[in-house]
């Protein structure tokens, strides 16, 4: 197996220019994600920290530096083999589910892997699987307006690893619920994480949520300090 980092950045800028004056968001941020590792990322509102889980991601592109993402070239990557590479190898969890509502939730945990190609019918049994897993097996047919919110997060959180991507990134995910919702969220992200060996960065405003992580960095002034 190799020992390369599963995800990683260096000197990584990302400046707006969208205002009267250019705004630098992240300035010469250096990250790497090992095999099965949790990381925290944790700072104040504004800082940056969805701006850096964009371009991790490779839903946003750095104004200078790279992302590497299991070995290749990520950020450097057209748009065409960049979502290719993110479909197979990245799963994202929000604070907000963003479900597709006239799907249930069977539908949106398969389509990942429908639009990889995967068959039908191996889709379907993968993301049911899945869902049992968390708990809503009972809940498969039911749309994102039927459930409630942990129920959403949930088959949202089960979106994300039903192609058991390499790393899944987790913005907020426990930002928009109840804290005993949120607890239960979050150790099911961490014992789906010690199953399958994915490797999780979350993004969180939570510092014990955070403390139970690996390692917890803090985004401020632009760079990732260790915490």
């Amino acid at each position: 197996m190799s020992d390369a980092p599963v995800l990683a950045c260096h000197a990584l800028d990302k400046t707006f220019d969208s205002g009267p004056a250019p705004v630098q968001v992240l300035h010469g941020v250096d990250f790497a994600l090992t095999r099965g590792e949790q990381v925290a990322i944790v700072g104040a509102s504004g800082s940056g920290k969805s701006t850096l889980m964009h371009c991790l991601g490779g839903l946003d592109q750095p104004t200078a530096g790279e992302v590497k993402l299991l070995g290749q070239p990520f950020s450097s990557l057209n748009e065409k083999r960049r979502g290719a590479l993110r479909n197979r190898s990245i799963g994202f969890v929000y604070q907000f589910h963003h479900l597709l509502p006239e799907f249930s939730a069977l539908e949106n945990v398969a389509m990942p892997l429908l639009i990889r190609g995967t068959p039908a019918p191996e889709a379907t049994a993968r993301a049911m699987a899945l869902l049992e897993r968390v708990g809503l097996g009972a809940r498969v047919r039911h749309k994102p307006g039927e459930l409630s919110g942990g129920e959403r997060q949930r088959t949202a959180m089960a979106r994300a690893l039903v192609a058991n991507p390499a790393c899944v990134l987790a913005d907020e995910p426990t930002g928009n619920l109840d804290r005993k919702t949120a607890e239960s969220v979050y150790e099911l992200l961490l014992e789906l994480n010690q199953e399958q060996g994915t490797s999780v960065v979350i993004v969180t405003h939570d510092l014990d949520l955070a403390s139970r992580m690996d390692r917890v960095l803090t985004l401020r002034d632009g760079g990732l300090h260790e915490v």
